[in-house]
């Protein structure tokens, strides 16, 4: 007779989108007594208050939810949080560093889903740099979570290729799905668990800007289809023209040019099948665009109502 897996008793700390199936996973398969998300903010034309994605769900689903404000120096959460008899606690893209004193609550303290190979970049945006960086290979861990920025040590890793057109959305989605199932047989055997410490030297994945998403045409074509794959969905690729901007919604990298002379960066090499730029080295082809206060478009079509020709640039 098969016995059945331990229910735990737990609290999950999540906010965006991308964490709601792996609270999804936890809900069913444990008890989830305790949701912490971050506080709402305001969204649409009115900026009324609203939830964030996390905790819509739970909210939903009859989760108890939490939003403080902060975490340090909160001692009416702390104590909440004690009351509770947690045997461990699991967060996923939460968006705050927790304290120790936290930390220290849970029976089996804190595990974390990461989407990045630690060390390799740790902090708000992993996949997104992991793109940006032209990485072939990542992985994603499961850590146990410490006071530093995704610097504990880790009890699970499973590493994969990079598919070369897979942009962050697909690849955060794809390490999301298999950390749910590294966490869950991580939860199966808390009790057994051999971490393996991480070195102290690692790389940085910081938030992206508006600005991370400029098309730089002095770069080479595949350093900017790598930039744009991790740009998406925001900020997105962009470029201006005659002190307007344009966002690229769809490119590639042209493999074969009849036309290799060498061109200034950001030159309009080819009216097509898309929109030929030239590049540091090589070609872009934009496929569509979005002008400010458009929809998306053929690059062509907008090209043509830009009145651009090749030996243009683009700005």
């Amino acid at each position: 007779m098969t016995s059945q897996p331990l229910r735990r008793r737990l609290a999950f700390f999540g906010s965006p989108a991308w964490a709601v199936p792996v609270l999804e996973a936890l809900h069913r398969h444990h008890e989830v007594v305790l949701v912490v998300t971050q506080p709402d903010k305001p969204a649409g034309r009115g900026l009324r208050l609203t939830p964030c994605p996390v905790a819509a769900w739970a909210e939903a689903s009859g989760l108890r939810v939490e939003k403080p404000a902060r975490l340090r120096k909160n001692p009416e959460f702390l104590a909440l949080f004690q009351s509770l008899g947690l045997e461990v606690a699991v967060t996923a893209a939460y968006g705050k560093i927790l304290p120790a004193e936290l930390l220290e609550v849970p029976r089996f303290g804190f595990l974390n889903l990461h989407p990045s190979d630690l060390p390799k970049y740790r902090g708000p945006a992993p996949v997104q740099w992991t793109l940006i960086n032209g990485e072939t290979e990542t992985a994603v861990c499961i850590m146990q979570t410490d006071v530093g920025m995704d610097t504990g040590p880790v009890v699970a890793r499973w590493r994969t290729a990079v598919e070369p057109h897979e942009t962050a959305v697909e690849l955060a989605n794809r390490l999301r799905d298999k950390g749910i199932e590294l966490l869950l047989d991580a939860l199966a055997d808390l009790e057994h668990l051999q971490p393996t410490p991480q070195p102290p030297e690692g790389t940085h994945a910081p938030m992206l800007q508006k600005d991370d998403g400029k098309i730089v045409w002095e770069r080479t074509a595949l350093e900017i289809y790598n930039r744009h794959r991790g740009v998406e969905p925001w900020p997105g690729s962009w470029f201006e023209y005659q002190g307007k901007r344009v966002k690229v919604t769809r490119m590639s990298c042209v493999e074969d040019s009849a036309n290799t002379q060498m061109r200034v960066p950001g030159t309009v090499v080819q009216m097509g099948q898309g929109l030929v730029v030239a590049t540091g080295e090589g070609y872009i082809r934009l496929l569509e665009v979005q002008p400010e206060g458009k929809k998306p478009m053929p690059a062509v079509d907008w090209a043509r109502g830009a009145r651009l020709r090749p030996g243009d640039r683009l700005g």
